[in-house]
């Protein structure tokens, strides 16, 4: 498949390896420009492009850069991507941490991928948020194998989460519907599925909706 993605941290970085390594046509794009993306370009094969090419034809596309700086993405990102494109949001908000206070979560109470869609204008589904970013090359497991590692997945569109469900799998790991994206809070920064490795579903059963001190603004 061609796949575009926009964050080049550690998320984005160690997705542009593995998904490389399964032979998909990668472009990566970040903030600073493709000229800063050499590097991984030359280790990868991914195509270095700036963020308004990285949704070009793409039928996956990444969106893991900082909540704060989803609204500074260009408009009609998705315009030129391919039919039926399912855009994956790995974003969290971390108020006192790194994001400030986003009022349109907090006082609108949406979750935080239903913000980040609103700003996108296209459906996304959220994926990878709670996953660590050396899981992603350390803990790919064949499936059916009782250690394999589960990732939640929320969103509304069935097609695109079938989708992105089916990558993730091709990537290693075995997936849990977590709902749809207003149920998404399950999986938020705080819960108890956060960064968990084991025992995914009974963690979304037992997730509150009341954000945490920690991760409130």
């Amino acid at each position: 498949m061609k796949i575009g993605i926009i964050g080049a941290g550690n998320i984005g970085g160690n997705l542009t390896r593995r998904l490389t390594a399964l032979g998909h046509d990668v472009s990566v794009a970040n903030s600073r420009g493709p000229e800063t993306l050499t590097a991984l370009a030359e280790e990868t094969g991914a195509t270095p492009v700036t963020v308004g090419e990285a949704a070009r034809g793409a039928e996956i596309v990444v969106v893991t850069i900082p909540l704060k700086a989803v609204p500074d993405l260009p408009s009609g990102l998705f315009d030129g991507a391919a039919d039926g494109v399912a855009v994956i949001d790995t974003g969290n908000y971390y108020p006192q941490q790194r994001d400030g206070r986003i009022a349109g979560i907090e006082d609108d109470v949406l979750t935080e991928s239903r913000w980040t869609e609103r700003h996108l204008g296209h459906p996304v589904i959220k994926a990878f948020n709670g996953t660590f970013a050396q899981d992603i090359l350390d803990r790919p497991l064949p499936a059916g194998d009782p250690g394999r590692m589960a990732l939640p997945v929320a969103g509304d569109d069935e097609a695109a989460k079938r989708k992105v469900r089916d990558l993730i799998d091709a990537l290693g790991f075995d997936t849990v519907d977590a709902g749809g994206l207003d149920d998404s809070w399950r999986q938020q920064p705080g819960t108890p599925v956060y960064g968990l490795r084991e025992g995914v579903t009974k963690a979304l059963a037992e997730a509150s909706p009341e954000r945490t001190p920690e991760f409130s603004g």
